[in-house]
Order: C-alpha cells, then structure tokens, then sequence
C-alpha cells in the first residue's frame, strides 16, 4: 500500500538528515521508497526560537502497518540522535506518519491521517508535489514555505 512521510530537520547538516531518512526507509524490509518531494524551507512553526526547517514529503510502498512504520520513523530520528526536551523544538530529525492507504488510526501515541495535516503548508506543498489531489487544500497564504534548489536523491 502506497504511505506518505513527512521528513524534516532544523539542526546540523539538514540536507544529509533528510537524505539519511530517504535512506533508512530504502534501506528498511518491505519498504520501497517511490518518490521523493522538491525540498522546501520554513520558519518553525510553535516552540521556542530555532533555526527554519527543511523539509520535505516521501512516498514509500510498504507491507507495513502505520504500527511498524511509526517504530521505523522513531528508529531513523533514534539514529539521527533526534532528542525529545521540548515540546516542538528544534530537531536533528522529524519523521512523521502522514498517511497510509486508507488507514484511519486514532490511538495515543498514533493517529492516522495525520491530525494536522491539512493545517501545515510546509506539509501539504510538498504532499501535493507527489500527489496532486492534496494541491486542493493548500491554504492560499503559503509564502512562507519556500522551494529550494536542494534536492534529495532516490535510493537506488
């Protein structure tokens, strides 16, 4: 079935985070990574003062329940040495379990589609690059999240 991740970072060398992520989830069984949004850059959104994320959307075909794919995105924030002291503050890594077919989840620590999706421009700009039936909830003020010339290479 065919899953969306939302991938960002805001701390250290940002680009090879993310290329580590794109990676790790190549690299995970019954994971086939398909494509690979445009990266974009954005001011953090809550927390404390931090530096702006890059941040991109990965499509991967998968095997795996929203279950096992949500331990896999904390295993690749694990090896990133993402530190969870404050409540959305700045990271090495951010893995996030957009969505997963038509899987609807809600438990605690899991929720599925992702709760905030569609109230996240730095989400959904670049969930709509890989699918365009997301392109429709953009919100039309989206300025702040801004196209960059990096790019992130497919797995091979």
């Amino acid at each position: 079935m065919r899953a969306y991740l939302g991938i960002g970072a805001n701390l250290g060398d940002r680009v090879a985070r993310l290329q580590g992520a794109v990676d790790g989830l190549a690299a995970a069984p019954d994971v086939t990574v398909v494509a690979v949004s445009p990266v974009y850059e954005t001011a953090p959104v809550g927390g404390p003062a931090q530096p702006d994320y890059l941040n991109a959307v990965v499509a991967v075909d998968t095997t795996l329940t929203p279950r096992d794919l949500l331990e896999l995105a904390h295993h690749l924030e694990a090896v990133a040495n993402r530190v969870r002291d404050v409540h959305w503050g700045p990271r090495t890594l951010d893995v996030d379990v957009l969505l997963v077919g038509d899987e609807e989840i809600d438990e605690p620590d899991l929720v599925v589609p992702h709760p905030r999706i569609t109230e996240r421009a730095f989400v959904l700009v670049p969930l709509a690059d890989l699918d365009p039936e997301w392109t429709a909830w953009i919100p039309a003020e989206h300025a702040e999240v801004r196209r960059t010339e990096l790019g992130l290479s497919m797995p091979e």
